[in-house]
């Protein structure tokens, strides 16, 4: 694929939950894995490195002795972690199997991981407990510039299709008198999954649900309002914005009567304290949001 990555020891921690003393210990002891180094001299591993430990460190919560592993070539631990498929499903096996589907581009190896997760905990507990955190830990990748566009697209597509497919299936209630809600995010916002399984939540509950997608220009909204006559009008922001910018993104909510209920889900929002119309309610994330229905 191209991409070169360079991790430290703490960077390996981190991705692998694997404390670093203990990486230092296999090293040693084990000769698992041996550093490359910089021109330098200056120790540093790369996706490979990754890719072996994840393996490793599946087989070895599955109940392998290290000193067993040890003897394994990489290509017998990565067909023996396929063998055991996730025997006890550990959530640390389950973010295991999540990078190393996003490392390879592997679409079965995402699927088993995620329909095991999915047996064990249910849909929304998956995404809560596994993919999300799953997000905040690969961050990583991205302050060290070790991860590909193309994957972050794979596994954000991968779980994207996912919720699609669970808010097709979700069971809808066909009470003309159950609360409409219209969802969408504004210009420059395209970060869709936590919206997307907010939609997957109120449906579950009843709600009829109106959801319009990344990037929506607030200029089409009292059309929008007029079209679909919502109850409550639900918007998330995750890009930074300037205090100016939050006072115009509001005013052109202002369109939204007060009869209505308008909540958006915004940490930026939600620090400025910025004066709102008393039909607006602000929420510092669209977890906090949820849990007002």
């Amino acid at each position: 694929m191209g991409i070169v990555a360079k991790y430290s020891i703490k960077e390996l921690e981190v991705l692998t939950g694997i404390r670093a003393a203990t990486l230092r210990m296999w090293e040693k002891r084990y000769q698992i894995i041996k550093p490359l180094r910089t021109q330098t001299n200056i120790r540093y591993y790369a996706n490979e490195h990754l890719k072996l430990l994840l393996n490793v460190n599946v087989l070895n919560r599955n109940g392998i002795k290290i000193s067993h592993i040890a003897k394994m070539s990489s290509r017998e631990i990565a067909d023996k972690v396929k063998d055991l498929s996730f025997v006890k499903t550990g959530d640390d096996d389950l973010f295991d199997g999540l990078m190393l589907s996003m490392i390879d581009l592997d679409e079965n190896l995402f699927h088993q991981a995620f329909y095991k997760a999915v047996a064990r905990l249910g849909f929304e507990d998956t995404i809560n407990r596994i993919i999300f955190p799953f997000f905040s830990r690969i961050g990583i990748l991205w302050q060290i510039d070790s991860i590909n566009p193309a994957q972050e697209h794979f596994i954000s597509n991968m779980v994207r299709q996912k919720l699609i497919a669970a808010i097709d299936n979700a069971t809808t209630k066909t009470n003309a008198s159950a609360k409409k809600v219209l969802m969408f995010l504004p210009e420059s916002e395209l970060h869709e999954l936590g919206i997307l399984f907010l939609n997957y939540i109120l449906k579950n509950k009843g709600y009829r649900t109106i959801y319009l997608g990344q990037a929506v220009p607030l200029s089409d909204l009292p059309r929008i309002l007029e079209i679909s006559d919502p109850d409550i009008l639900i918007t998330s922001v995750s890009n930074s914005i300037s205090l100016g910018d939050i006072t115009s993104f509001t005013n052109k909510l202002s369109v939204v009567p007060a009869n209505k209920k308008v909540f958006i889900a915004s940490n930026a929002i939600y620090e400025a304290q910025a004066e709102l119309p008393s039909h607006f309610k602000i929420f510092e994330n669209l977890k906090q949001l949820a849990a007002e229905f």
